[in-house]
C-alpha cells in the first residue's frame, strides 16, 4: 500500500494561507480551494477589471500546483483566445485539432477543456488571426509570478524546491519572508533546509533592527554563504557609515568567514585539477619514457598521436550519431550513422579502445617506415619526429578543417559531485581513475608478462638480449605502437575536458618531455612522481599568479635547477650496460 506523509500533502497549503491572508485576498480562498484551477484561470481571464483579474490569480496561491503554473503561462504566452457570443458572453478557449483551408481550428472551453460548441449543437471554429488573444498587463504578470514562485517552493522535486527556495531570495524582498518561514516548519530535506536558512538570512540582512541584521550576518557566516558576499560587503560599507557598530563587527567575522572558505574552495579545486591534468600528462609520458628508454628516440611526434586519439573519439561520436561527412583532399567522404537514441552516451565506452588501437596502429606504421632505421641516433630522430609532427598537423587540417570540432560528453560524464561548494567534475574524475588502470595494467605488462621481460632486456642491453636471442626489432616495434596507443588514450580523455584542434598535441608535448626526463628515463615510478608534481605545480602557480604563462616559465625554470642537481631524475635506471 501505497502510504503519503502528510507533510508533503500540508505544506502548500499552509504556505498558501498564509500568503493569502498576507495580502487580503481570503475572501476567494474557500471558492479557489474547491473550483478547478484551470476554472479559476478561466474566471479571471472573464473577469472585467485588471484589479479584479490579479485579485483571481492571487487566490491560486492557496492551491500552488504545477496545472496552475501551467494554465497561467499559456494565458501568459498568447495560447489562450477570447471567443464573444452575440449576447456578449466573453469565454476563454483554446485552440485544438488541424487549421483547415480557412485556417480556422476548433476549440474547447479552458474552464474544463470540453469541445466548445454554439447554439446550433455545432463546434465553434476561430481563426487565431482573426480572434484576440487573452492579454496581460505587468500587474498581472507580476501575481503569476508570485503564484508561480509559491508552486516552486513546494515542489516534490529536491532539486527543484531547493533552487526555488535559493532564487526567492533575490531581491530581498522582507514580504517573501513569512513563506520561507512557514516552509521551514515543514521542510525535512537537509539540502532544503541549509537553503532556507542562507534565504532567510539573505533577506533579514534587510532587517530595520540591527540585531536581527546581526545575527543573520553570523548565520550566513557559519554556512558560508558564497550568494550573500557582496550583500555583506554592501551591507558593512553602510553599517560603517552609519555608526551602527554591531552590524558591522557581525559583517566583518561573517566576511572573514567566507573568505577563508573561498580559499579552501580553491586550494581543493586547484588540487583536483591539478590531480586531472597530471594524469593525463602521466597517461601521455607513460609511453614516451618507455620508447625514449628503450630505443633512445626523441619522438617530437608522440604529440600528434593524442590528436589521433581525439579525433578517433570524434569520429566515432559521429559515427555513432547522424554519420561522418569529410572533404579530405577535395574527395567527398560520407558513412552513414547508426543514428543511436542514446548513441552520445555509448559512443565513448567504443572510443577509448578505438583511440588505442588506431594510435598504436599509426605508431607502428611510422616506426616501420621512418624509426627503425633511428635507433641510437637522437639528433637525426629529433629531426626526423618533428617533421613528422608538422606533416601529421597538416594531415589533420585538411582532413578535418583547421577550427576545432566539437566532441560532446555522454550524459554520466556531464556532471558533477558538489562537495562543500567544492566541485570534482565526472569527466576529470573519470581521467584520473582511468589514468591509475592504465598505470597497474601497464607495470603487470611489464614486470608480469613475457613481452614485459623482453622489453626490459632489451631496455637494459639491446646487444645481450640480441645475443641471448631476443627478436630486438619486434620487441621495439611492438613497444613503441604500445606508447603510441597510450597517447592516443590521452587524446580521448583530452576531448572531454578540453577543445580538439590539429595542434592539440603540442600543448602536451613539451611538458610531457619533463615529466619523463624529471622522473627518470624509463622509470614508470619516477614517471607517476613527475607528472603529478608538474601538474599540481602548474596549475596552482597560474591560480596563485593569475597568468597562465608565468606560472608555465616558472615550472620550467623549477626544472631546469633540479636537472642541475639530479641530471637523471628522481629515479636513476641502472644496469650493467648503462654503468
Amino acid at each position: 500500500m501505497c502510504s503519503i506523509h502528510p507533510i508533503r500533502i500540508l505544506r502548500p497549503l499552509f504556505l498558501g494561507l498564509l500568503l493569502c491572508f498576507q495580502s487580503g485576498i481570503a475572501a476567494d480562498e474557500n471558492q479557489s480551494s474547491v473550483e478547478p484551477v484551470r476554472q479559476v484561470v478561466a474566471r479571471a481571464i472573464a473577469a472585467s477589471s485588471s484589479s479584479e483579474q490579479r485579485a483571481i490569480v492571487l487566490s491560486l496561491k492557496s492551491n500552488p500546483t504545477p496545472e496552475a503554473v501551467l494554465w497561467l503561462n499559456k494565458w501568459k504566452e498568447g495560447a489562450v483566445f477570447l471567443h464573444e457570443d452575440e449576447q456578449g458572453t466573453v469565454t476563454p478557449v483554446l485552440l485544438t485539432g488541424e487549421a483547415g483551408s480557412d485556417d480556422s481550428q476548433e476549440v474547447v472551453k479552458l474552464a474544463d477543456g470540453t469541445p466548445f460548441v454554439g447554439a446550433d449543437g455545432k463546434p465553434v471554429r476561430i481563426n487565431p488571426k482573426e480572434v484576440e488573444a487573452a492579454e496581460t498587463d505587468s500587474g498581472l504578470r507580476k501575481a503569476m509570478k508570485e503564484v508561480s514562485d509559491i508552486a516552486a517552493l513546494a515542489n516534490p522535486d529536491k532539486a527543484k524546491r531547493v533552487r526555488a527556495i535559493q532564487d526567492y531570495a533575490i531581491g530581498q524582498n522582507v514580504e517573501k519572508l513569512p513563506a520561507l518561514l512557514t516552509l521551514k516548519q515543514t521542510e525535512k530535506d537537509p539540502d532544503a533546509l541549509r537553503a532556507l536558512e542562507e534565504s532567510i538570512a539573505i533577506i533579514r540582512l534587510k532587517s530595520a533592527t540591527p540585531a536581527e541584521r546581526a545575527a543573520a550576518c553570523k548565520t550566513l557566516g557559519s554556512l558560508h554563504s558564497l550568494a550573500a558576499k557582496d550583500m555583506i560587503r554592501s551591507l558593512l560599507t553602510d553599517s560603517e557609515k552609519a555608526g551602527d557598530a554591531v552590524t558591522a563587527s557581525a559583517a566583518r567575522q561573517a566576511l572573514k568567514s567566507i573568505e577563508a572558505h573561498i580559499s579552501t574552495i580553491n586550494a581543493f579545486g586547484t588540487a583536483f585539477r591539478g590531480l586531472s591534468l597530471g594524469s593525463v600528462l602521466l597517461v601521455v609520458a607513460i609511453g614516451l619514457a618507455i620508447t625514449f628508454g628503450l630505443m633512445g628516440i626523441i619522438n617530437m611526434a608522440h604529440g600528434e598521436f593524442i590528436a589521433v586519439g581525439a579525433y578517433t573519439a570524434y569520429l566515432t561520436q559521429n559515427l555513432f550519431a547522424s554519420g561522418i561527412n569529410l572533404s579530405p583532399f577535395g574527395v567527398s567522404i560520407s558513412i552513414p550513422g547508426f543514428n543511436f537514441a542514446s548513441g552520445g552516451d555509448l559512443y565513448f565506452a567504443f572510443a577509448l579502445p578505438l583511440s588505442f588501437l588506431t594510435a598504436a596502429l599509426v605508431g607502428l606504421v611510422l616506426e616501420r617506415s621512418v624509426i627503425r632505421f633511428l635507433y641510437r641516433r637522437p639528433l637525426e630522430s629529433l629531426l626526423a619526429t618533428w617533421g613528422i609532427s608538422l606533416v601529421m598537423q597538416q594531415l589533420f587540417r585538411l582532413i578535418f578543417g583547421p577550427n576545432n570540432v566539437q566532441v560532446s560528453s555522454p550524459s554520466w560524464l556531464s556532471g558533477n559531485w558538489t562537495v562543500n561548494d567544492i566541485v570534482f567534475g565526472w569527466n576529470r574524475v573519470f581521467v584520473i581513475g582511468f589514468a591509475v588502470l592504465i598505470i597497474v595494467a601497464t607495470w603487470l605488462v611489464l614486470n608480469r608478462t613475457p613481452l614485459g621481460l623482453l622489453i626490459r632486456s632489451v631496455m637494459q642491453n639491446r646487444n645481450m638480449a640480441a645475443c641471448m636471442g631476443i627478436r630486438t626489432e619486434r620487441v621495439n616495434m611492438l613497444t613503441f605502437a604500445f606508447g603510441c596507443g597510450l597517447a592516443g588514450l590521452a587524446g580521448a580523455f583530452l576531448s572531454q575536458i578540453g577543445n580538439v584542434g590539429p595542434a592539440l598535441g603540442q600543448n602536451y608535448i613539451v611538458d610531457s618531455f619533463m615529466t619523463v626526463v624529471v622522473g627518470g628515463v624509463g622509470n614508470i615510478l619516477g614517471t607517476v612522481i613527475s607528472a603529478l608534481g608538474i601538474g599540481l605545480a602548474d596549475q596552482t602557480l597560474q591560480q596563485y599568479l593569475g597568468n597562465p604563462v608565468i606560472g608555465k616559465i616558472l615550472v620550467l625554470g623549477a626544472i631546469i635547477l633540479f636537472l642541475q642537481w639530479r641530471p637523471a631524475g628522481l629515479f636513476v635506471t641502472r644496469s650493467r650496460s648503462l654503468d
